[in-house]
């Protein structure tokens, strides 16, 4: 009977043992797949905030050179318009200088002759304002002398300040060489010129 108690006694310690060591290895399984999915997850965490700092690093750098860019255009922009307001306002004054100087009635004198030999330039007018009328009139009268018997005439109009129109056939043309229009003229010449130069210093 003490055999078979001692027995018994023997086979619960056994079976108890098993338990805790199953169940001691069920828990240490749970606790490593639990460690492992915190792991995975972890990495998982860790490489998704990597790609998007990289996104965002790439955005970044992206839209920093495109501001670059679109800076280095609007540069070479306002450089080109700062050039072409230059060279208008350095033909402006070059044009006024002349178009105030006594070289205005030799200019008017030459274009009138050139235009004068035309056959199809009947009545010529000259028109001027009535400033450099006054002024020029005696000296283009004198150079235009023989001209003016053949139909050129001299007429005031205060539509614009410097130089000087011409009209052919009773007003059916007009040719423009007032300031404003030769700067005008001048500029629109010169800023192709410009552009080109500039393109080839790039």
């Amino acid at each position: 009977m003490e055999i078979q108690l001692q027995d018994l006694i023997e086979q619960i310690k056994k079976d108890g043992v098993e338990a805790a060591e199953t169940e001691a290895e069920a828990i240490i399984k749970a606790a490593k797949e639990k460690a492992d999915k915190i792991v995975a997850d972890a990495n998982a965490k860790a490489e998704k905030i990597m790609q998007d700092a990289k996104a965002e690093n790439d955005r970044t750098v992206k839209s920093g050179e495109e501001s670059l860019r679109q800076a280095g255009r609007n540069l070479l922009i306002s450089f080109r318009e700062s050039v072409a307001k230059q060279l208008e306002a350095i033909a402006g004054e070059n044009v006024t200088a002349v178009y105030s100087s006594d070289s205005l009635a030799k200019l008017i004198i030459t274009v009138v002759e050139g235009w004068a030999n035309k056959p199809d330039a009947e009545n010529l007018e000259v028109i001027l304002n009535s400033d450099d009328l006054k002024k020029l009139e005696q000296t283009l009268l004198a150079g235009l002398k023989e001209k003016m018997l053949g139909g050129v005439t001299l007429k005031a109009n205060n539509n614009f300040d410097k130089g000087f129109r011409i009209a052919t056939n009773n007003g059916a043309a007009y040719y423009d060489y007032s300031a404003e229009a030769v700067v005008e003229m001048l500029s629109n010449y010169l800023s192709p010129k410009v552009t080109e130069l500039l393109k080839e210093a790039e």
